[in-house]
């Protein structure tokens, strides 16, 4: 039993619903024999990988589906070992090097140069390369892109790269310009109610269309996070006309009640109690920075006026070192204590 995001993802680029456009071009690229590297770019939620497997599916076929996961090892060279997946089929490779921090590059040199100096296994295909897919292209250091620009120089006869980001910004200018950048936007709203009522019609319940423009609202139309929404409010919920708004998923409610409780008190204990809550929230698989962002929104719903710059401040301080740190749990806890020591002083002057 999977998930309706997963169950009822479009497999084909015929398949998509909006951007329409975009799919057509994919679809001419995919049947050219000028085949680029490509850059898909935009905010999490709008259909980049889905988009992304729909070419490769087009360029090569049903096989694309037939995956393997293998845990690969890496040795530093202070001998320290490492682990990091890959999502392989026969003709493309899906990795993620960020995972490995400051040795990406090496992970960057090392595998890609090893898969494209491998020819292609079937002999019949329209297009004699394989893929690399890098996700989360925008983590990789300078170094790491530097080397991925030189990789994608040398090998281009037998491999295409496609990388995947939320932000170009940090793509460095060499990258870019090497590569076909395509810009996959946020549906409308009326998109995402049409797919939210279609999901409703298949699974056989009726959906309101104001519980439904809710719903792609509040998961700010992010139609991942739309469809989990649509599916935990129909479990919750035997009658959905008896409602009208969706509830907050968990982990939201336990990032505004860490909000509610930095307001209440500023104190050492306070702040002890926070890290176990945030520590909470981790192992649900929340990403630090979702849960700085959401946090900083919530505090900023519930501060005067003149605090909020210097908690957007704070918040885009600590952001920049949970990029560059390892230990989360520590940038988190210290945005925390800055914005207590913030509010602390601002009721003491009042």
């Amino acid at each position: 039993m999977s998930l309706w995001a997963d169950k009822y993802k479009p497999k084909t680029l015929d398949q998509l619903s909006y951007h329409k456009d975009l799919s057509s071009h994919l679809k001419k690229l995919a049947d050219s024999d000028n085949f680029p590297h490509m850059l898909f770019y935009g905010p999490s939620g709008a259909g980049k990988k889905t988009r992304l497997t729909a070419v490769l599916r087009e360029i090569f076929g049903p096989s694309v589906d037939k995956l393997k996961v293998d845990q690969r090892q890496f040795v530093t060279t202070s001998n320290r070992k490492m682990l990091f997946t890959v999502v392989s089929s026969n003709f493309h490779l899906e990795l993620n090097p960020s995972d490995l921090g400051m040795y990406d590059r090496v992970i960057v040199q090392d595998v890609i140069k090893g898969i494209a100096q491998t020819q292609q296994i079937d002999s019949n295909a329209k297009h004699q390369f394989k893929v690399v897919i890098i996700d989360q292209a925008d983590e990789l250091t300078r170094e790491a892109q530097a080397a991925l620009r030189r990789t994608m120089e040398k090998y281009t006869s037998s491999m295409r790269l496609i990388l995947c980001c939320n932000s170009l910004s940090k793509i460095i200018a060499p990258v870019r310009s090497r590569c076909l950048l395509m810009r996959v936007g946020r549906p409308e709203t009326t998109e995402i109610v049409r797919v939210l009522q279609d999901v409703a019609h298949k699974e056989g319940f009726s959906l309101p269309k104001e519980l439904a423009v809710n719903i792609a609202e509040h998961a700010e139309r992010n139609m991942r996070a739309a469809l989990l929404t649509l599916e935990s409010t129909a479990v919750r919920h035997p009658d959905l006309q008896a409602i009208s708004r969706p509830e907050d998923l968990d982990w939201e409610k336990a990032i505004a009640s860490v909000a509610d409780a930095i307001i209440k008190e500023q104190s050492a204990n306070k702040l002890l109690q926070i890290r176990t809550h945030l520590y909470d929230i981790i192992t649900k698989c929340i990403q630090p920075s979702i849960i700085l962002k959401r946090l900083t929104f919530y505090l900023l719903e519930r501060v005067p006026e003149p605090v909020k710059i210097k908690i957007i401040q704070q918040a885009a301080f600590h952001e920049h070192r949970l990029h560059i740190g390892r230990k989360d749990i520590f940038h988190l806890e210290a945005f925390v204590a800055n914005v207590m020591n913030i509010y602390k002083r601002h009721l003491n002057n009042m």
